[in-house]
Order: structure tokens, then C-alpha cells, then sequence
């Protein structure tokens, strides 16, 4: 890796030089669930935002670095927008500081062109040559030809064996799932593998001082784009205009806001893998997308 892409090592005193050494301003941002979110002045003067990870966890090998490689995923292969990576180490992530998202059609329009020029990259197969995270917990990218198998077993039943999923979901409820899994291919018609987001809510999506849609926090892997576009649709949607600006772009399949909740079932199950017993309304939700396609 590059200076810009790592902390340097000074061979001769054994010291690490980071572009965190004589960092100023440090002012917290909302963040994820694993990390410390902060922008701060470099010492050179660039604005940038700091993901660290606490002092008292630790992360697992290469999650930053992973994170960094989903960037220039989503840039070098999908064409669009995300924050430059100053520096990458097992602790921290270093990115170019960008602007808060305007709440303008104008913007949401364009960030829905985006999102479908992502889409219309294809890919041979479904997964990711390497796995991933998504949040604290492991995001399984066996690759596969086969879509309905790749949403069953890697995005759907992933789930079913999470501790805090089984405090929440009795048997009757996991039987429902298996059998929706069985019943995908009559339930989701088959599309292309994609390239996608993987996380895709509107807070992650960002702007440049221009106003121009920039993604960020990426679980990037080739997927069903409505698989992509049901976690955007299903929780604390945008404003039309970025829906109208996708299928305009995209032409998505007909029928497709009818699949969302389906979908998104992915994202409740995860959300119940990580907060379990703490969330009784996606408790609620879950149970009654199990039991709409039983």
C-alpha cells in the first residue's frame, strides 16, 4: 500500500508516523456501531474524518481496510462519488472530510441517478471474492451463480442461527423463513448480479460542498439491485424525486415497490442479530413480513 493508504513505519527508530500526529479540532460526528466518528484539521490543513476504534475493543484484522477497498470498489468499478482514503491501519480510517447532505429534490434526484448508475454495472456472479461486515457481524460473500441461492443461504438464513435472533424469533417464525427461502424463485423474479452498496440508507449517503451525491460506508458486493434498493426504500426513505430520478434511469422491473418489504428482510434480520431483545417494533416488522410470505 501507499503512504496515503497506510501508516508509515520508520524503519530506523521503530516510531509510526500517522496523519493523525498533530491533528487538531476534533469534534465528534455521528458514527456506526463499532467506532468513534470524529472530523478533524490535519496537521498539514486538510479537513478529514476519523474512524477509530475505542480504546477498549478491538477490531477484527483488516476491517478498515476492507471498508477502504469497498471505497474503490464503488469508485474505480461503479463510477461514482465517495470521500478519498487519506490512511488506513488496524485502528483507524482517514477520510477526506466532506459536507452534510441537502435536503433538495435537486439532490435527491441526482443521488437516485447515481444509485442507478451503480446498478447498471453487472457481474459474472453473485458474492464478493472475500467476505465482509456489516455492522459488528460478519457479511458471508460466497459467490454463486445463482441469486435465489445467494439471498437464501448468505443474506437471509445467515441470520438464523445469531444468538440474539433466536431470543426474538421462536421456531414457528424460523420455520416461515426457511420456507420463504425455498419459495424465493416464485416470489423475487431473477435479475442480474449487480453491483451494490450492500448498507444503502440515506445516511450513507453524503455531499461535496457542490452538493454532489457521495456514498460512504460501503458492505459492497454483487447483489439483486433491488436487494440494494429495498434498504433505502423500507427505512427512513428519501423524498420521491430519488425514486422517480432511479426508475427513470434504471427501469427497474415492474412491480418492484410491491418487493421491497421481502427485501429488506435481510436488513430486520441484521438489525435483530445486533440489538435482539432492544428493539421490540422490528421485532414486531419482522414477524409480520414472516408471516405475509409464509
Amino acid at each position: 500500500m501507499s503512504s496515503d493508504e497506510v501508516s508509515a513505519a520508520d524503519a530506523r527508530t521503530g516510531t509510526v508516523v500517522s496523519l493523525l500526529d498533530g491533528a487538531t479540532g476534533w469534534e465528534p460526528l455521528s458514527g456506526g456501531l463499532a467506532h468513534h466518528v470524529q472530523r478533524v484539521r490535519l496537521a498539514d490543513g486538510r479537513p478529514a474524518v476519523v474512524k477509530q476504534t475505542p480504546a477498549s475493543s478491538q477490531n477484527p484484522p483488516g476491517m478498515f481496510a476492507l471498508e477502504a477497498a469497498g471505497l474503490r470498489a464503488l469508485h474505480d468499478i461503479g463510477g461514482v462519488p465517495t470521500p478519498e482514503v487519506y490512511e488506513v491501519t488496524e485502528r483507524h480510517l482517514v477520510l477526506a472530510a466532506l459536507a452534510p447532505r441537502p435536503d433538495t429534490d435537486r439532490y435527491w434526484e441526482e443521488a437516485g441517478r447515481t444509485i442507478a448508475r451503480l446498478h447498471s454495472v453487472t457481474g459474472s456472479t453473485f458474492g464478493w471474492p472475500e467476505d465482509g461486515w456489516l455492522g459488528l457481524l460478519p457479511q458471508h460473500n460466497t459467490q454463486t451463480s445463482d441469486g435465489h441461492e445467494f439471498f437464501a443461504t448468505h443474506r437471509l438464513l445467515r441470520y438464523a442461527t445469531e444468538p440474539k435472533v433466536q431470543q426474538v424469533l421462536d421456531p414457528t417464525d424460523l420455520n416461515r423463513l426457511e420456507r420463504i427461502c425455498h419459495r424465493l424463485p416464485e416470489l423475487l423474479p431473477p435479475a442480474p448480479a449487480v453491483l451494490t452498496h450492500g448498507d444503502l440508507w440515506r445516511n450513507n449517503l453524503i455531499a461535496t460542498d457542490q452538493g454532489t451525491p457521495v456514498l460512504i460506508d460501503p458492505a459492497v458486493h454483487w447483489n439483486w439491485a433491488e436487494a440494494d434498493l429495498s434498504m433505502i426504500y423500507s427505512i427512513d426513505p428519501p423524498p420521491e424525486p430519488f425514486f422517480a430520478a432511479y426508475e427513470e434511469a434504471a427501469a427497474p422491473q415492474p412491480g418492484w415497490r410491491d418487493r421491497m418489504d421481502l427485501l429488506n428482510l435481510r436488513e430486520q434480520l441484521s438489525v435483530l442479530a445486533h440489538f435482539g431483545t432492544d428493539l421490540p417494533d422490528w421485532i414486531r416488522d419482522t414477524k409480520a413480513v414472516l408471516h405475509k410470505y409464509r
